[in-house]
């Protein structure tokens, strides 16, 4: 997203809650979510990100998922993965590039729901921003299905001695579920299948909101280390998914009644960063809103996304010098700091390193 369409989702969402105290956590313990692993050092998805998010003092680990076709769950941001891997250096693929409507968008590319397994095999992970983190692991790490994930965060918790959760984000379930393939079943089977995630916490996501219905019915009161996050977009889009006719936007999901709504089937809001702080003209930090107050209120914890280390994604006013591609180590830290000054529970950060020392002493 660019700058300008921050500041300007920021300003509207500032409309829907008014200045108020800081916040405090509902837990003891802000929780550290490496994003899409440590992703500011490593291609993203791959278990070799993984690891060093756990190594970096992770609290949890966030894959993506998406199917591939013959119903596997891999890790990947989308479905499309002309951008995150080696895919059209493959002749053998070249007429699998299609084009495909997903939530209203038409996408151009290559899509895991056309292949198998074993041709995702073949593919190797790239760097989807090389301009700000170069191209040097290119070529090295394959994509990684949930249950290698799961196996390698047991044995990552298991040396570092504590339970390291696992995050996964649900993509764009009712276009699959469309295409025969739907995720939620699966999801669960592969959850159920490994005595880790029987045990360690369990935040699954999803930018919609039916699915998280169904898993919470499907859930009841019998997996208590599995918890349901609902992610808010940008205001003016709608959740996916919806009955034909509704026009619920992400932004009607904010006020006190829908917060308490949301309460009934997650356990948590996903927001963008900064979302609930108010902002000047210039989109840079100012004084808390009331969004963390009201969600906490609900009942429901408040999770932000997501904390980037380079000048390109930090206010303005906390960049080192002018070139937007400079790593920012300390400007991040303090991005996050004025976060956890507003009370919220959790955070996705590329760099969990940092979101560590974020939380240190405080």
């Amino acid at each position: 997203m660019s700058r300008a369409c921050l500041v300007a989702l920021l300003l509207v969402l500032m409309t829907l809650v008014e200045p108020i105290a800081a916040e405090s956590p509902r837990n003891d313990r802000v929780l550290v979510i490496a994003h899409r692993g440590a992703s500011a050092w490593l291609p993203e998805h791959t278990l070799a990100a993984y690891a060093r998010g756990v190594a970096d003092g992770a609290d949890m680990i966030e894959p993506d998922l998406v199917p591939t076709r013959d119903g596997v769950l891999v890790a990947r941001h989308e479905s499309g993965i002309d951008g995150t891997t080696d895919v059209a250096d493959h002749p053998e693929f070249a007429d699998r590039r299609t084009r495909r409507q997903i939530e209203g968008r038409e996408v151009e590319g290559w899509f895991t729901e056309d292949f198998t397994l074993a041709e995702l095999k073949t593919l190797r992970a790239r760097e989807p921003l090389p301009q700000l983190r170069g191209t040097q692991h290119d070529g090295r790490f394959e994509i990684a299905t949930l249950a290698e994930i799961i196996e390698l965060v047991a044995a990552e918790a298991a040396k570092a001695g504590r339970l390291v959760g696992i995050a996964p984000e649900i993509k764009h379930s009712t276009y699959f579920r469309e295409r025969g393939l739907p995720l939620e079943d699966v999801l669960l089977a592969t959850l159920a299948a490994h005595p880790y995630t029987r045990r360690a916490p369990v935040w699954v996501q999803s930018f919609e909101i039916a699915n998280l219905r169904y898993l919470r019915t499907k859930l009841g009161n019998r997996h208590t280390n599995i918890r349901l996050l609902q992610l808010i977009g940008r205001p003016e889009d709608k959740p996916a998914g919806q009955a034909l006719g509704k026009r619920l936007r992400y932004a009607d999901m904010l006020s006190p009644k829908a917060l308490r709504d949301i309460a009934e089937y997650a356990h948590a809001i996903g927001v963008p960063s900064r979302s609930y702080m108010a902002v000047d003209a210039a989109g840079e930090l100012a004084m808390p809103t009331s969004l963390v107050r009201d969600a906490h209120a609900a009942g429901l914890d408040v999770i932000a996304y997501t904390f980037r280390p380079e000048n390109q994604f930090l206010p303005r006013s906390l960049w080192l010098g002018d070139d937007p591609r400079v790593r920012n180590g300390s400007g991040s830290i303090a991005e996050i700091r004025a976060h956890l000054d507003a009370g919220i529970d959790g955070f996705f950060t590329d760099d969990p390193a940092l979101g560590r020392e974020a939380v240190r002493d405080r």
